[in-house]
């Protein structure tokens, strides 16, 4: 089997780190991994299953030589370097947002629309966290039965804005249970002047809203990226809300489709989708939760239920760990599906 030289951009950050064990846990065939990130980090050792990486300084010469890049150091180093690789003969696998809508570079969720992959220019999108769970657990359930809408509320974890979004939630709670000041400077943006506690709390914002619409850019990257995927306007109404939940994205999807629903079927697909997994035993209250599958490569379903009053509509639980299906396995998963095709 061919060998391929990686490099992982961002590697210090959360996504990167997950990253890098994917690359070696779900057996990317790398010849060698460089992890790349900014001036501040070069130098660093990264261990990483009895592996040993020293973190490079990225630079516009960085790609000579190698064959795939997995990025996660934001949109604007995407928009800056992303050129240089291609031009270096890198194929590029992009965990930011900044290349998602452009009509020339695929959108991929690899058991959603791998054909995709076949008419790619050097870079590969990898969508929003949230969007990729939704479509990995309806793409059956769409063939099967023709989905034109979709209305989802998301319950999404504090990781989802980084570390200082993680500090800020274990700080604040703490605070409260000591009973001292609590400082909110985090979320739900970090750039914004405005910021509330997360402890105990929910916040319905993520990203800033457009104040055209009332959708926060969150919301809208669920509603375009899906359409892209999916290759069809299906309507999607989303509401983004930030929990005070570590690690770990959920949302209630409700489904209205063209054809009726027979709910054992559906249970049926659900049980045979590609990269999900079915766990619904309400008898036994058993159903999935953000805390049992960290870590996890998969996407969890449970609480499958038909409307009451429409037989072409149902409501569902998703869940995944928004750092592993959400980004850096599907990223990862993206290449693995690459060389399975012969695209790399």
């Amino acid at each position: 089997m061919k060998k391929y030289k990686v490099a992982i951009v961002g590697a210090t950050g959360a996504v990167g780190r997950e990253m890098l064990r994917c690359v070696i846990q779900y057996h990317f065939p790398f010849e060698s991994i460089k992890l790349l990130a900014s001036a501040r980090s070069a130098g660093k050792t990264i261990e990483q299953d009895g592996l040993s990486f020293v973190v490079e300084e990225l630079t516009e010469n960085s790609f000579e030589g190698i064959d795939v890049a997995f990025w996660s150091a934001g949109g604007s180093i995407s928009e800056k370097f992303v050129p240089y690789a291609i031009k270096a003969g890198c194929v590029n696998i992009d965990n930011t947002s900044h290349f998602r809508m452009d009509p020339n570079v695929p959108l991929v969720v690899p058991e959603c629309n791998s054909e995709d992959l076949k008419w790619h220019k050097g870079i590969i999108a990898n969508p929003n966290c949230s969007t990729i769970q939704m479509v990995s657990a309806l793409k059956r359930l769409d063939e099967e039965f023709d989905i034109e809408r979709i209305i989802v509320s998301t319950y999404q974890a504090v990781s989802g804005a980084g570390v200082a979004g993680m500090r800020e939630l274990n700080d604040q709670t703490r605070a409260i249970i000591n009973n001292e000041p609590v400082v909110a400077d985090t979320l739900p943006c970090a750039s914004d002047k405005k910021h509330y506690q997360i402890a105990y709390n929910c916040i319905p914002q993520i990203d800033k809203f457009d104040l055209a619409n009332a959708f926060s850019k969150e919301e809208m990257k669920m509603v375009n990226e899906t359409k892209k995927i999916y290759h069809k306007d299906i309507k999607v109404n989303a509401t983004c809300v930030r929990v005070p939940v570590l690690r770990g994205h959920s949302e209630s999807v409700y489904i209205e489709t063209k054809k009726p629903i027979d709910i054992d079927k559906a249970f049926d697909l659900l049980a045979h989708s590609t990269g999900v997994e079915l766990v619904d035993d309400i008898a036994n209250q058993i159903y999935p939760m953000a805390i049992d599958h960290i870590g996890s490569e998969k996407v969890y379903v449970g609480r499958v239920r038909k409307d009451l009053d429409n037989d072409h509509a149902l409501s569902m639980w998703v869940v995944a760990d928004q750092l592993m299906k959400g980004a850096a396995y599907n990223s990862v998963d993206i290449g693995l599906k690459m060389i399975e095709m012969g695209l790399l």
